[in-house]
């Protein structure tokens, strides 16, 4: 396989898997599917993590994070 398929195939999976985030989140219904809306929550997120408090939000959501998948691996 050529580099630039596996490079491709690469990303495809990193997006459906970061959509899948976004499914399992609840916020494709918590915002009626508008990608407007979805798109600028990102972008707010983006802001928090190019300021002084990047470290501590990376913490905080890392933690919230884990402890998710853990409570969903449980049940």
């Amino acid at each position: 396989m050529r580099d630039w398929q596996v490079k491709r195939r690469e990303r495809t999976r990193q997006l459906i898997e970061l959509g899948g985030l976004v499914a399992k989140a609840g916020l494709v219904e918590l915002t009626d599917d508008d990608r407007a809306t979805l798109y600028g929550a990102f972008l707010t997120v983006a802001v928090k993590l190019r300021g002084e408090d990047r470290e501590q939000a990376l913490v905080l959501w890392k933690r919230k994070g884990k402890r998710a998948f853990e409570s969903e691996s449980e049940t």
